[in-house]
């Protein structure tokens, strides 16, 4: 392919990526898992990301050609983002939008090798995927870039959001120097069971721009017990009778639940409700997204969440049930209690300076919650840190 001067971007969407996380699955891989998604009502995103960002690169950089292959697995996306494109013979069905396997992920990379930048949309799982597809290319494979999509977005090759991945993209054309991200998946059926085992795949090719980049996600094993039990107990001493609140993944808030004896989960997301004279009772465990809006509507809640470590992330990986609709609802009278945001002092100084970081898929949302927010480090012990839409951080 050649670009005219212009450069050639090559676009694959796993339009399965991420069903499974609205739904509470934890995980989109295998056919079961996205048949079950579907079954609990989750809506396919990835191609709508995947529209987002090309829509931004063509407007960045409008003499960029589009190359993609048929149907859900790109076509669909590059016309909802209303920009040229071509096909590519891939060999691939004419996927839809709730069919699509790891085979045709590494077919598609496989017709676009001759591009000077493969964008793709999904996860951690699709990474790898196409991570074996460049394998296979050897020396042909062109440079890479993850949109992300994915319920678990935890590799280093993942441009911060769609519209970041865009504009990585088209400054990629102008300046095509690259440099080397890690991949990391995580076994999903362990994950579900509360076991985070994630492991080191191999690494891609991406461009050069690493702050713009997700990063690797790091792991949360060498905060202090003390120092997390010590948050969970002043989120306790904060509760007000009668609030309901909702408790995202992870292991700080988890350590919540074992301070209020409650048997929460690790990787799901749960609601609590606190009693008059203390303590607090479980209202539902591992919800789903529509679940979770049915039970704050008309309440006083508060959403407590945790950083991503080594990312920043707060909202929009691997708790998608706190969905834009759920925090418009929770947030609606303006109230600053409103969101509770829990991180390790070491957490937040392994940010360098860095922001936290808003992905929800609403970027006007996102820009909403712009600005700071109380991170809780310790007991009686906050601090006040800036948070972003992950769309501006870089490209504001």
């Amino acid at each position: 392919m050649t670009s005219g001067g212009n450069g050639v971007i090559g676009l694959v969407v796993n339009p399965v990526a991420g069903l499974g996380g609205s739904v509470g699955l934890k995980g989109s891989d295998g056919a079961d898992v996205q048949r079950a998604a579907l079954a609990k009502g989750a809506e396919p995103k990835a191609g709508r990301r995947a529209a987002q960002a090309v829509a931004t690169l063509l407007a960045r950089r409008p003499g960029a050609r589009l190359v993609t292959v048929a149907g859900a697995m790109g076509e669909d996306s590059a016309r909802a983002a209303a920009v040229p494109y071509e096909l590519a013979p891939s060999g691939v069905q004419d996927t839809t939008a709730d069919v699509s396997t790891a085979a045709d992920t590494r077919a598609a990379v496989a017709a676009l090798a001759g591009v000077d930048l493969l964008l793709f949309a999904g996860g951690d799982g699709t990474a790898r995927d196409v991570l074996d597809a460049v394998r296979e290319l050897g020396g042909q494979a062109p440079p890479v870039l993850g949109i992300p999509a994915g319920v678990k977005v935890y590799s280093g090759c993942f441009a911060l959001s769609p519209a970041t991945a865009g504009f990585v993209a088209a400054d990629f054309l102008a300046r095509p120097e690259s440099a080397e991200a890690e991949v990391v998946d995580l076994d999903e059926e362990r994950y579900r069971r509360g076991l985070v085992s994630p492991r080191l795949y191999g690494s891609l090719r991406v461009p050069a721009g690493r702050a713009a980049l997700s990063g690797r996600k790091a792991g949360s094993s060498d905060a202090a017990p003390a120092t997390v039990e010590s948050i969970a107990r002043e989120v306790a001493a904060r509760l007000r009778p009668g609030a309901r609140y909702v408790l995202g993944p992870g292991a700080t808030t988890a350590a919540v639940g074992r301070e209020l004896g409650l048997a929460t989960t690790l990787l799901g997301v749960d609601v609590v409700e606190a009693r008059a004279g203390g303590g607090a009772d479980l209202v539902a465990a591992d919800v789903t997204e529509g679940e979770l809006f049915e039970l704050v509507r008309g309440r006083e809640t508060v959403i407590v969440l945790s950083v991503i470590g080594g990312q920043g992330f707060v909202l929009g990986r691997g708790n998608q049930q706190v969905s834009p609709r759920v925090l418009d609802e929770v947030l609606a009278d303006g109230s600053g209690d409103r969101l509770l945001v829990l991180a390790t002092q070491q957490k937040l100084a392994g940010l360098g300076g860095r922001p936290l970081l808003a992905d929800s898929g609403d970027q006007e949302l996102d820009r909403k919650l712009a600005g700071h927010v109380r991170v809780i480090t310790g007991y009686r012990e906050s601090t006040i840190y800036r948070i972003c839409a992950a769309s501006e951080e870089f490209y504001g």
